[in-house]
């Protein structure tokens, strides 16, 4: 028995190709742009700005590859600032590697035990807890991750140009490298890939907590610390502030920051689950046009798959279903192969290493949208999330509720 379809399908089909391959042709023009202005960046002078700066620096729970990444934190050609490291907990396994590095940092490191939040997830109630304890001399805020390994002039570059006062705050991005080759790994850097080119010269970009440096007068005219109070992600929420209050957001490709990561299928889901449920609640205009581009390009693909099948069984020529069906799919591995481009610009040091994995993130890409979906799917039926050994329901942007701890 052949398998047969109904004129309205081939139709859809058809409509829906032409609008795939339209965005698609689209997202390479975005790619394009998004290259050249990654490379006016690279050729750019950051500026003398050098105010006093205070570097914030979550940590809890050993990771891989901690320990180097907090000496990367100490080793800036810059000097002119201090670290401040927060655990949450006297007891953390992190606290030998903390003290550790503290002990040995070339510049002044201090460290923090901001104790348990109540209403706010523990990353960003251990960010409150340093922020009210600075002395008034420091001029800029820094916040970065302990699972990065930044280079030793991304911070003067994230920092110098806020020299311009009409800048509301620097940010740039992760760009993750496995340290194995399993496939859990594989697909977490792969997932990861195109948050970098979600960020550009002239979009509506958004802070990463990983790499953000802001001034604190404008930290605290923003109104950071109160949004902070029940919130659950500290990059979304200072991003909302600076929002509310007109203020730009610029991003650094130069700063692009590398981190060495390992998953299970537990950690992958974990995560990207977590991303995408944050996004929902805190940026649903990030969210909501991203789940229809990738619910598109999923229906699109599949729909031609079943139409090829058909014409196959029933031997009628089907050249023309497969080029609309594969272009889409073209059009993403050129999309993914700027990206790398700019990336290994940007990371010159680890050209070699990236460019070995490079089936990683530009033909994983192909197939990550289907990924993508089950992500918006989980965060249409859940509000919780875990993160780092805690659980979290994420009633509202204002409001988070500590399931465990």
């Amino acid at each position: 028995m052949f398998l047969c379809y109904p004129p309205i399908v081939e139709t859809l089909f058809y409509f829906l190709a032409f609008l795939q391959i339209l965005l698609g042709a689209y997202l390479i023009w975005q790619a394009v742009q998004w290259l050249g202005y990654v490379r006016r960046r690279l050729h750019t002078d950051s500026g003398f700005y050098a105010p006093r700066v205070a570097m914030l620096c979550p940590c809890k729970g050993i990771e891989p590859g901690l320990e180097r990444n907090l000496l990367s934190l100490t080793e800036f050609v810059r000097q002119n600032y201090e670290i401040f490291f927060i655990l949450a907990s006297d007891a953390d396994p992190a606290r030998g590697i903390v003290d550790r590095v503290a002990a040995s940092s070339r510049v002044k490191a201090h460290v923090i035990i901001a104790g348990s939040p109540s209403n706010s997830g523990e990353k960003v109630n251990s960010l409150r807890v340093a922020v009210e304890q600075l002395p008034p001399e420091f001029e800029v805020f820094v916040f970065a991750d302990s699972d990065g390994r930044p280079g030793k002039n991304w911070l003067h570059n994230l920092v110098a140009p806020l020299g311009d006062v009409r800048i509301g705050a620097t940010t740039t991005m992760r760009w993750l490298i496995p340290n194995r080759g399993d496939l859990p790994t594989a697909l977490l850097a792969a997932w990861n890939a195109p948050m970098v080119t979600m960020l550009s010269e002239k979009g509506r970009n958004f802070c990463w907590g990983g790499g953000t440096a802001i001034r604190r007068s404008i930290f605290e005219q923003s109104g950071v610390m109160n949004e902070w109070k029940n919130s659950v992600s500290d990059d979304y929420s200072l991003t909302r502030t600076l929002d509310r209050n007109n203020r730009s957001i610029v991003f650094l490709p130069e700063c692009l920051t590398r981190s060495y990561v390992e998953s299970d299928f537990r950690g992958l889901l974990e995560f990207t689950n977590r991303q995408v449920l944050i996004t929902r609640v805190y940026a649903d205009k990030v969210w909501g046009p991203a789940a229809f581009t990738h619910l598109l390009y999923c229906t699109t693909l599949l729909l031609g798959v079943v139409l090829i099948a058909s014409d196959f069984l029933q031997q009628r020529p089907a050249f023309h279903i497969a080029t609309l069906t594969f272009l889409p799919i073209l059009l993403s591995l050129l999309r993914s192969s700027i990206r790398l481009i700019g990336v290994t610009e940007c990371l010159p040091a680890e050209r070699s290493q990236i460019m070995g994995q490079a089936w990683i993130y530009i033909l994983l890409p192909v197939l990550l949208p289907f990924f993508y979906v089950m992500n918006f799917v989980n965060s249409l039926v859940t509000r919780k999330i875990h993160w780092r050994g805690m659980a979290y329901e994420l009633i509202g942007p204002e409001q988070t509720q500590i399931i465990k701890s």
